[in-house]
């Protein structure tokens, strides 16, 4: 078995770690990738003017659950914690986002507790009983305000198309709280790495 080689394509974490737990088994790896830098789409690299660690194409905040996964990434270098909180410039003023109790007591000039805000919100839904995209989905669940001023100017750019083409299932992925919490994610375990990503990945692979 110790004679078998393995290509492994796409130099990302998940490329990566697979390349590395296959040597760690004694086998012959090769890992490839068509760009000219490891680490994926979380490669990281130091400004040259301003020594500022870049995330080329956009940040990323390492969360999870699992602290197996956690214990794991954090033997290849050293993660700085780190809570994503979001400030969000829209047409009608500067909100606080994830959606969140704030954010919507802030835009209908309501004082709304845990309680109130859900049959509130109940007031400003459309009733689309079974929502066939993304727009829909926002609008049954939030109503035409709060999608108008958050949702379809920002769902267009991410995407790069209309809402109403997308699923209605990626509304899962934006968190909309109803108390305080700012914090874009739950996760028990969440932070950047000192070195960046590519750092990271180089060490994982550096069997």
């Amino acid at each position: 078995m110790g004679s078998e080689k393995y290509l492994i394509v796409g130099a990302g974490f998940s490329g990566a770690v697979i390349a590395r737990e296959l040597a760690e088994e004694g086998l012959q790896v090769v890992c490839i990738d068509k760009r000219n830098h490891i680490a994926g789409n979380c490669h990281t690299e130091r400004d040259k003017e301003t020594n500022i660690m870049i995330h080329k194409y956009g940040p990323h905040i390492f969360n999870t659950n699992n602290k197996e996964v956690w214990e794991y990434v954090n033997n290849f270098g050293e993660f700085m914690p780190f809570k994503n909180k979001v400030i969000a410039e829209t047409k009608n003023g500067i909100f606080s986002m994830p959606m969140n109790l704030l954010t919507i007591n802030q835009f209908f000039s309501k004082k709304l507790n845990p309680s109130t805000v859900a049959p509130f919100l109940k007031t400003k839904q459309e009733n689309i009983t079974v929502p066939n995209n993304f727009e829909e989905q926002a609008l049954r669940f939030l109503g035409r305000e709060l999608y108008d001023n958050f949702f379809y100017g920002y769902t267009k750019k991410q995407w790069g198309c209309e809402p109403t083409e997308l699923p209605a299932s990626i509304l899962k992925r934006l968190p909309i709280r109803f108390n305080y919490n700012d914090n874009y994610y739950n996760a028990i375990f969440q932070g950047i790495p000192k070195d960046g990503y590519s750092a990271i990945i180089e060490n994982i692979l550096n069997h």
